[in-house]
């Protein structure tokens, strides 16, 4: 290393000195998102000095502390499943969205729910008007989860992703019910669900009850899986919105395994077996484009949740230290000016995605910036995958990053940064004592307005906007949802109340209301709601009452 050492300095004092001084005399400063500052040159002189150990730190794939990644054969055994985020308008345009996508490759199916769904209203309440069907496809009751899968059998695609948060037991019902009507074993169904109410609160709003009871439901979702169906994924901590808001690759990182130790605590708390639960979860994270900076991020991630659980509950099989990752590339990186830049963009992050390990990876299409996606650019946007699959041979190796000097110094210093972040809500004691106190919101605002003003200042270029601007004509189609989306969901409401059993419905929600005072996990009795055909709506009204609805009193 003292050879290495003297040869560096040559080199510094040979031939880049003149540059160095025309690059000082620019105060040039080279940083990250996360402001990591990036020398000029990485070797194992910087790891030495950061203490970097290669069997403590690196180690092999699929062993702790699962820095190279989950699976011990990468990509080799299997490719990451192939999904879309995708649906709109009612069921029936969504199912024709979802046979169109498996009909050209893809491997799994993700449900988009629109946002009347998301905050448990029916698509018939007055505050729905104007949203249903815009955002995802509006799922009402089981009749309309019976039709999104008409034609599909739950046990064809390699995953099914149900994004739903506040509404997420609920859905869970829904597709449990659907299962049995189609005869379809859950053992042969790979599903997972979002579930992760906390990132609400920080990031996207789309709440509905207070936190304490929304973790309640949401652990519900989690320990009744965990017994009934132990292969399934019930509950997906979400960085992906947080960092969508404004955050850093160093607080995604930090505040995505903060909500995870949140609902395994209120799950110790309440007597579960954390080392039995941990293997279920899952993490949903954006992939932005500074590319070395999130391989680097993931990598920093399933070291640092390996390490930090592995310490709190004292796991003793080490195996129960690693996660799904689900990657999904930044819609904020999207831009309305030059839109067919964006194609260059998802490639970009998609390939940053699988570099970093991902086991499922959505990427954006071209057109997000500016509707729903047409099926020419969400295809595109599958190819996208399926050439780094095929054609790329990036798959080929496992973990083919690992002991770049860069990434690996990248990977110690975000993890450092985020356990900086984490030390600081642990103080707080815990997700939940730093939403009500605004920290979250507060570090993500200063974050976002950081970031905006570089770009103001164009310390940061991105093409289109503040580089490289040119005038032109919008080139893409414009994708436009049906018009009478609402109508045939109001009908479809209609007739469904005029149809089934009412008493048997009035019946179960009562019995709902009464169990949800209790600490009785309540999805055998939401199960038995839904087969009633009780709405999505008539159950959330029931938790309203229950639980009460949660307001923001604080402003930031």
């Amino acid at each position: 290393m003292n050879e290495l050492r003297r040869l560096k300095g040559e080199w510094e004092e040979g031939r880049v000195k003149e540059a160095l001084e025309r690059q000082k005399e620019r105060q040039e400063v080279f940083q990250t998102g996360s402001d990591i500052t990036v020398e000029r040159l990485y070797t194992p002189i910087e790891l030495e000095e950061m203490g970097f150990d290669y069997a403590k730190d690196l180690g092999f794939p699929g062993q702790y502390p699962f820095t190279r990644g989950k699976d011990p054969l990468g990509y080799r055994a299997n490719f990451w499943i192939f999904q879309q985020y995708a649906g709109y308008g009612d069921a029936e345009e969504a199912n024709k969205r979802y046979r169109f996508l498996l009909d050209h490759g893809q491997t799994g199916v993700s449900v988009a729910l629109d946002l009347p769904t998301q905050i448990g209203i029916d698509s018939d309440h007055p505050l729905a008007e104007g949203e249903v069907g815009k955002v995802g496809v509006a799922i009402d009751s089981l009749e309309d989860l019976e039709i999104v899968f008409k034609g599909i059998p739950l046990n064809e695609p390699r995953q099914i992703s149900l994004v739903a948060n506040a509404t997420a037991p609920i859905i869970l019902a829904m597709f449990m019910a659907l299962a049995e009507k189609q005869g379809v074993p859950s053992r042969q169904i790979f599903l997972r669900i979002q579930n992760d109410i906390l990132k609400e609160f920080i990031a996207r709003n789309t709440y509905i009850f207070p936190p304490d009871s929304s973790v309640r439901l949401a652990t519900d979702v989690v320990t009744y899986c965990t017994e009934k169906h132990p292969h399934w994924l019930p509950l997906t901590v979400c960085g992906y919105h947080i960092r969508e808001a404004g955050a850093t690759a160093s607080q995604e990182i930090a505040f995505t395994l903060a909500d995870a130790l949140e609902y395994m605590d209120y799950a110790h708390r309440r007597g579960f077996d954390v080392e039995k639960i941990l293997p279920k979860l899952s993490a949903f994270m954006s992939v932005h484009i500074n590319f070395f900076e999130e391989v680097a991020k993931f990598r920093a991630l399933r070291r640092l949740w390996a390490r930090l659980f592995g310490e709190r509950y004292r796991i003793k099989d080490l195996s129960r230290l690693s996660f799904n990752l689900v990657n999904f590339t930044a819609g904020s990186s999207l831009t309305a000016q030059q839109p067919m830049n964006n194609i260059i963009r998802v490639a970009i992050e998609c390939l940053a995605g699988v570099m970093g390990g991902c086991q499922s990876l959505f990427p954006c299409s071209m057109d997000e910036a500016y509707c729903t996606p047409t099926e020419s650019s969400v295809k595109l946007a599958l190819r996208t995958q399926q050439i780094i699959a095929y054609e790329t041979g990036v798959a080929d190796a496992i973990d083919p990053m690992g002991g770049s000097y860069f990434v690996e110094a990248l990977t110690t210093s975000l993890e450092e940064e985020a356990r900086k972040y984490l030390d600081e809500i642990e103080k707080m004691g815990g997700a939940i004592k730093a939403i009500e106190s605004g920290y979250f919101q507060e570090k993500i605002g200063e974050s976002s307005y950081r970031i905006q003003k570089g770009i103001e200042k164009k310390e940061k270029i991105i093409v289109g906007v503040n580089g490289f601007m040119e005038r032109e004509e919008l080139p893409i189609q414009i994708f436009r949802p049906p018009e009478d989306t609402a109508e045939k969901q109001r009908g479809k409401l209609k007739r469904l109340r005029e149809t089934r059993d009412n008493q048997e419905v009035e019946g179960i929600l009562k019995d709902l209301e009464r169990l949800a005072g209790t600490s009785e996990n309540l999805i055998p009795i939401l199960i038995r709601a839904v087969k009633s055909y009780a709405t999505l709506g008539e159950i959330c009204d029931v938790f309203r009452r229950v639980f009460g609805e949660y307001r923001e009193t604080k402003f930031y």
